[in-house]
């Protein structure tokens, strides 16, 4: 089985089991997302252990294992993203599986289970650019400060949203146009979403321009801008120009 097909077999796979986990479960709340998230998460490494034993792993909900900065190969995982939005029932969460290569997001499957989706970086083309204003997406609870500024810049309409990799997907579907976000997110949050934009000809990088680095000690990316590039492109620029660098806007680490 190659990379791509382990990515979203396991990505697909979990996502059928979290639909289930929510209709037939009595939990609800922060509760039934705790379950939702172990239980995804045991299936995900289960099948990494059994198709890529040698590999090493990152992942939201299991402890840290510092040798992973030693390997070269090391799967990315996000059993749920969106736990929220999972657990108030609805459809903008995901699921993320990613292997990053030398510090590169390599692959990546993002599934959004409750949309009945799929996004690959092996099966995924530039996205066919939608009519009218531009669609900024930003977090549905703590949107940075200055996305009024962004917006205006752009002429863009702000759309919260769920997850990150709903917001990502939404980008590479054409749905949307841009994804910004500068409250801080942990590698889980993006290396699966990144792969697929990347693959899908958008721009994805920090708000400095630099590109993405995984398999990093600490495991955290401060921010990020995914979209087309023509309007990427302007958001640094603005960026750039600002007195607030990105990593120190406001926002609470891990909020989409």
């Amino acid at each position: 089985m190659t990379d791509e097909d382990l990515a979203a077999q396991l990505a697909e796979e979990a996502g059928r089991l979290l639909l289930a986990q929510r209709e037939d479960t009595i939990l609800s709340g922060a509760a039934l997302g705790r379950a939702a998230d172990r239980v995804a998460n045991a299936l995900i490494l289960a099948g990494l252990a059994e198709w890529r034993p040698g590999d090493a792993i990152l992942s939201e909900e299991s402890p840290d294992d510092p040798a992973r900065l030693a390997a070269m190969r090391v799967w990315i995982v996000d059993p749920l993203d969106g736990t929220r939005e999972y657990s108030e029932g609805r459809d903008d969460w995901a699921v993320h599986v990613a292997l990053a290569i030398g510090g590169a997001p390599a692959v990546g499957a993002v599934a959004l289970p409750a949309q009945g989706r799929l996004f690959r970086s092996d099966r995924v083309a530039a996205p066919a650019r939608a009519g009218g204003r531009p669609k900024l997406l930003v977090s549905r609870t703590r949107p940075p400060a200055e996305v009024e500024e962004i917006a205006a810049l752009l002429d863009a309409e702000l759309v919260p949203m769920g997850s990150a990799g709903a917001k990502a997907m939404a980008i590479v579907a054409g749905a949307a146009d841009l994804y910004y976000h500068a409250g801080g997110q942990h590698e889980w949050d993006n290396c699966a979403p990144a792969a697929v934009a990347l693959r899908a000809g958008l721009h994805a990088s920090r708000l400095d321009g630099s590109a993405f680095v995984y398999n990093t000690p600490d495991a955290k990316i401060p921010d990020l801008v995914i979209g087309r590039p023509e309007l990427a492109a302007r958001v640094l620029e603005f960026c750039r120009g600002s007195p607030l660098p990105g990593g120190e806007r406001g926002g609470r680490g891990g909020e989409a």
